[in-house]
């Protein structure tokens, strides 16, 4: 091993040995001081006795004597109560939130087994596992308090943008042999996930990509209905400043069911269509038209797109229906294609301002949701992983805490 690698981590041993000892200290003269009494009565507690007990810490395994006592609700431990332990708990909060952020963000619990190690925290796989699930389960409890404003809180603009991504879940035919026909193993479940953002929280890094500062999400486990979604994303950006927002603009893709919901929740915002799939719908109407993939029909895709962010976009509902209208010598299938793209545009006609988003430097695209999609599809669309309902929603519950910094609020 190379010798300058070897002393430092010798000197990390060290270290790492003269924090647990200090830690252990000043765990035991906690425990020799809270008193011994029952926490909902007050009275003191009968019949005590020392009894050991071991932690798991982020710097190894602590010995401590506690002491137990008899009282109304039965035999309890003072320290356990004092530091919010359950009865047979033994990993400390700040280890456990150092497993359940690694978790989160790694690929798989293998690899969380292997980062812990690296970290100095030698722990099995399925022990993270059962981390995971234990505090996704209290997740879905957790009341999440409102942070408090600055104050005076400068004027801003809050940003919301929707949509939905596929997972894989086992299906009803996870465990059939290979005799059964046409078993269904695997089930492909939406995950409804949002991301909200202050529109002063973005900027441009040294290569003129856009970064958000800070931003906040919202993920949902299978079947959460659109309604219920929406109920929870309206209340993360209550949280994050909704109410006093001077402008509030929503940006989605073209799905029905995210119109209905911003119908029903956010009425009062500047709704905007993803532009990306107003092009998408447009090169639709390209590619049925005389010559696809031709120069004038490249012209004519780019001249509608031009006019869309110059601030023409009924001009370019007109156009398309003015096709529409000009179609008696085309196919059938030609004439359905027009006819649905000038009813979607017909629909979106008041969404596709795209020249005064620009102007208010605003999102054109909802680029920053789809962004969200893949880092969680990472954690949850690697290959061979197929998750049970439970398996994914806590760990999905876990990871939106971690990723809105919420995570201490578990032991808060």
């Amino acid at each position: 091993m190379n010798p300058l690698r070897q002393i430092e981590q010798e000197v990390l041993a060290l270290g790492r040995e003269w924090t647990r000892l200090q830690l252990q200290k000043r765990l035991q003269e906690q425990c020799e001081a809270v008193p011994m009494v029952s926490v909902p009565t007050g009275q003191p507690l009968n019949n005590t006795r020392w009894r050991p007990l071991e932690l798991d810490t982020v710097v190894g395994k602590v010995k401590l004597k506690v002491r137990h006592g008899h009282g109304p609700e039965g035999w309890i431990c003072p320290a356990r109560v004092a530091w919010s332990l359950q009865g047979y708990e033994r990993k400390t909060p700040e280890l456990q939130a150092r497993l359940a952020y690694t978790a989160s963000v790694v690929g798989s619990y293998a690899e969380a087994q292997t980062m812990a190690a690296t970290w100095g925290t030698p722990v099995s796989d399925g022990c993270i596992h059962q981390q995971v699930q234990k505090l996704g389960k209290q997740v879905q409890a957790l009341a999440l308090p409102t942070p408090v404003a600055a104050r005076p809180e400068p004027p801003f603009s809050l940003v919301i943008m929707m949509d939905g991504w596929m997972a894989r879940e086992r299906g009803t035919d996870w465990g059939a042999g290979p005799r059964q026909k046409d078993p269904q193993r695997v089930d492909w479940k939406e995950i409804k996930s949002a991301v909200i953002y202050r529109l002063e929280q973005r900027v441009l890094n040294a290569r003129g990509r856009g970064l958000l500062l800070e931003k906040y999400v919202v993920a949902t486990p299978p079947d959460t209905s659109p309604t219920e979604f929406g109920r929870q994303v309206q209340q993360e950006a209550l949280r994050r400043g909704l109410a006093r927002a001077q402008v509030v603009y929503l940006v989605m893709a073209g799905a029905v069911w995210l119109w209905d919901l911003a119908q029903d929740r956010f009425q009062h915002t500047l709704k905007t269509l993803d532009f990306h799939h107003a092009r998408e719908h447009l090169n639709a109407v390209a590619e049925v038209l005389p010559g696809p993939g031709t120069d004038p029909a490249k012209e004519w895709l780019k001249g509608l797109l031009h006019q869309l962010r110059q601030g023409k976009e009924s001009l370019v509902v007109r156009r398309l229906e003015d096709l529409l209208e000009s179609q008696a010598k085309r196919s059938q299938e030609t004439k359905k294609v027009i006819a649905r793209e000038v009813n979607y545009f017909q629909e979106h006609r008041d969404h596709l301002h795209y020249r005064q988003m620009e102007k208010a430097e605003a999102p054109l695209g909802s680029g920053a949701v789809e962004s969200l999609g893949k880092q969680l599809q990472r954690r949850r669309r690697s290959c061979g992983q197929f998750w049970s309902r439970p398996g994914l929603t806590h760990l999905l519950s876990l990871s939106v805490l971690v990723k809105n910094r919420d995570l201490p609020l578990l032991w808060n």
